[in-house]
């Protein structure tokens, strides 16, 4: 198998889940549902283009971004100023890969997620909370997948997020990420990846219980050279009602670029902003990712 495919299974699991922590963080520091983010849009052109019939394999991912929270979406669905606090987020993964000998037709995955966030808000009245930092919650979990034809994929995968991690950046609640993953190749160099799921969500520390989020995330890429890849992004999710936190949604599209490096090495750029809202935080990120393979 091409060096681009073994690249592109690294990322079938979970990996916005962790990004999604980081942006709560903030929501928890300022109590305002308009900071989280739409869950699930690292993913990437070919995220879950994956094989069957494998030999295990190892990967290391190490994803960062950028979010300025310049604006936010309010009850009105109008963008308003934000709280002006900029999220620095690095997000260090560690997958293996392996089809079981039971059945050499499916694939299996196993991944560890850590966090690692900054939050900078040189306005809070708190000079305490002017820029904090430290280690956010875990999130661990399987995938599991087939292909329906020689170019497609379609799986399922469920993390569970632990509420253990430093005081001034954890979220405090469990979470179970859930979703459908899938990818079909059109011809001519274009294809589809996507996912559709569901994140259930425990009380926090301080009794607050957030809604339960529902989101789809959605990649159109075109494979225009060996070893370039620009895509479209599409991302949404809709956020029930809960305990101090009234419903949202958000509606954010973005713009990247794959690159393949030399051997098994890769880098994904993006920018992603905001398009429509409702109490939700205004996108406005940059995003990479790259990854080692072994």
């Amino acid at each position: 198998m091409s060096a681009w495919k073994k690249q592109s299974r690294t990322v079938c699991v979970g990996i916005r889940s962790a990004v999604y922590l980081a942006v709560m963080t903030a929501m928890v520091l300022s109590a305002s549902p308009s900071q989280a983010q739409t869950t699930f849009d690292v993913i990437g052109p070919k995220e879950y283009d994956l094989p069957v019939d494998f030999d295990p394999f190892n990967v290391f991912v190490q994803y960062a971004y950028v979010q300025n929270n310049a604006h936010f979406w309010d009850a009105g669905g109008n963008k308003v100023a934000g709280s002006g606090s900029q999220q620095i987020v690095g997000l260090s993964k560690y997958v293996r890969f392996w089809t079981p000998n039971f059945n050499r037709n499916i694939g299996l995955a196993a991944e560890v997620i850590q966090p690692e966030i900054a939050v900078r808000d040189h306005n809070n009245p708190d000079p305490d909370l002017r820029q904090i930092s430290g280690f956010g919650d875990t999130i661990t979990g399987f995938a599991g997948w087939y292909k329906p034809s020689e170019r497609s994929t379609l799986g399922i995968q469920s993390f569970l997020q632990i509420p253990w991690g430093d005081k001034d950046v954890s979220d405090t609640n469990w979470k179970n990420y859930t979703s459908l993953f899938y990818y079909t190749e059109f011809g001519g160099g274009f294809d589809f990846t996507g996912n559709t799921g569901v994140v259930f969500q425990g009380s926090r520390a301080n009794n607050v219980s957030p809604g339960t989020i529902y989101h789809t995330n959605n990649r159109w890429g075109y494979r225009a050279t060996n070893w370039l890849e620009p895509f479209l992004a599409l991302d949404w999710e809709y956020i029930e009602s809960g305990t101090n936190f009234p419903k949202s949604w958000a509606l954010d599209g973005g713009l990247g670029l794959m690159l393949w490096l030399y051997g098994d090495n890769s880098i994904t750029l993006r920018y992603s902003t905001s398009l429509a809202g409702v109490n939700h935080s205004y996108n406005d990120s940059w995003n990479l990712r790259f990854i080692y393979l072994w």
